[in-house]
């Protein structure tokens, strides 16, 4: 039994909890357990289960109030319901919503064991079609993110399959590495990985570039040329920005990916081709299907399956770790004796709003590696290479106080206004309630005019 497959185990009542903690220890499992619905969301980000196993009934937050939070935050993760007979009827429907499974109390160990490893092999956790996972196919993407563990782990689960799969995330956040991974964890791993930016290359070169010529096709072609996609025969072709191919050339990219065969320019004859198709932009594809500059049928083709990309303000618990193994690597390169960074320098880099992602990052340590000439990177060097616009992390007041008022600005717009409404939804009573709107400056008034 592989030591890495995690299970949460959510009951409120002890006895159950120390049970199914006893059956699922003795069968190799990692296990934490959760006495409600409200630790167990706050013990998922650290554990990062790959099961979740509930009770439906439970004081405070029920389990399908708990599936409904965690199929938001963590839409792969399974989740098994344990319910009594009498509660079978919303077992089964909570199963349509998407539930993977339920039990019925008491349990009989062989059928939840049995649900627990088929629950575990969705989540890509067990070993199956894809192999093991021991970590190498995704060795050179360094997060702690909990929002990035649940990207890889979608990656790892299609990565088994031979479907396209769309990349969206903003510049630098680290779309071509992904895609690598991808290639590394299927089948394809030992054919080639090919990557090309549509966007870099002129319009009259991209179709040869990507299917090939023949020699005369065009002035300037004195020889045949094998294209990407030959080149990528038996592998991965990954179309990095889609978004700027020009509408002639989608046309043609269609017909390849349908026929599964390329033509190259100037040839009669067409060449079958085998390769999966990784894409991605950092433009919206549906707005740019809205304004016609993207063809409705080639983004449902590539758009199989998406993973989306957080920016790194996003995931800002992998700052550390990434500056730190960036600063290992330069000082490598560039023979210097770096050993990290002075407190201040981390602070100002954990609060800088990084636009430019992880590649603003490696950038900005770098400027700061090559000008230092001491073992430690100063604050002062972080703040020149962010240009002295980087305003900190708020303070923990001013954060709170701005999210409370974002809160209950929320909350009078669902609401027209409706102070009792409101108050409800944030269970509260109505004079609490007016305390903290007059705190806020909020009229209730402007929101039923708004609507």
């Amino acid at each position: 039994m592989n030591n890495s497959q995690r299970i949460l185990v959510v009951d409120d009542d002890p006895g159950v909890l120390r049970l199914l903690s006893i059956r699922l220890k003795s069968r190799g499992y990692d296990v934490a357990t959760a006495e409600s619905g409200e630790e167990a969301l706050s013990n998922v980000g650290g554990f990062r289960p790959h099961l979740v196993i509930t009770d439906l009934r439970m004081d405070g937050m029920d389990g399908l109030t708990l599936f409904q939070h965690l199929r938001r935050q963590h839409p792969s993760m399974p989740v098994i319901i344990l319910t009594a007979h009498g509660s079978i009827p919303d077992a089964v429907e909570a199963t349509r919503n998407g539930v993977f499974g339920f039990v019925t109390k008491p349990f009989e160990a062989p059928s939840l064991l049995q649900q627990v490893e088929s629950a575990l092999r969705l989540s890509g956790a067990v070993e199956g079609e894809a192999g093991e996972d021991d970590g190498r196919w995704r060795e050179h993407i360094i997060t702690r993110s909990a929002e990035m563990e649940e990207v890889l782990q979608r990656a790892w689960m299609v990565a088994a399959s031979e479907a396209s799969v769309f990349i969206h995330g903003e510049s630098g956040t680290g779309k071509e590495l992904l895609a690598r991974a991808v290639h590394n964890a299927s089948k394809r791993a030992d054919g080639p990985f090919v990557a090309v930016n549509c966007g870099a290359i002129p319009e009259n070169l991209l179709e040869s570039e990507l299917f090939g010529h023949k020699k005369g096709a065009f002035t300037g072609a004195s020889s045949d040329h094998e294209g990407l996609f030959q080149s990528a025969n038996g592998g991965t072709l990954f179309l990095d920005e889609i978004g700027d191919m020009p509408l002639s050339l989608q046309v043609k990219l269609l017909r390849v990916l349908q026929e599964q065969q390329i033509r190259p320019v100037g040839s009669t004859k067409a060449v079958p081709t085998d390769v999966r198709i990784i894409s991605a932009t950092h433009r919206d594809l549906e707005d740019e299907m809205n304004a016609g500059r993207f063809r409705e049928d080639l983004y449902y083709r590539l758009n199989v399956v998406s993973l989306s990309l957080p920016r790194l303000s996003e995931r800002r618990e992998d700052i550390p770790v990434l500056a730190n193994h960036f600063l290992t690597h330069l000082g490598e390169k560039y023979e210097k004796p770096l050993k990290g960074f002075a407190p201040e320098a981390m602070e100002r880099m954990v609060g800088a709003p990084w636009p430019g992602n992880v590649r603003q990052l490696y950038n900005v340590v770098e400027q700061a590696a090559i000008l230092s000439t001491m073992p430690i990177i100063s604050e002062d060097l972080i703040k020149k290479a962010l240009r002295d616009d980087t305003p900190g992390l708020p303070a923990f007041a001013d954060a709170r106080r701005d999210f409370e008022r974002d809160y209950l600005v929320k909350l009078l717009q669902i609401t027209q206004g409706n102070v009792s409404q409101a108050a409800r939804l944030a269970k509260r009573n109505r004079t609490e309630f007016y305390k903290l709107l007059n705190r806020h400056d909020l009229n209730p008034a402007l929101f039923k005019e708004a609507n």
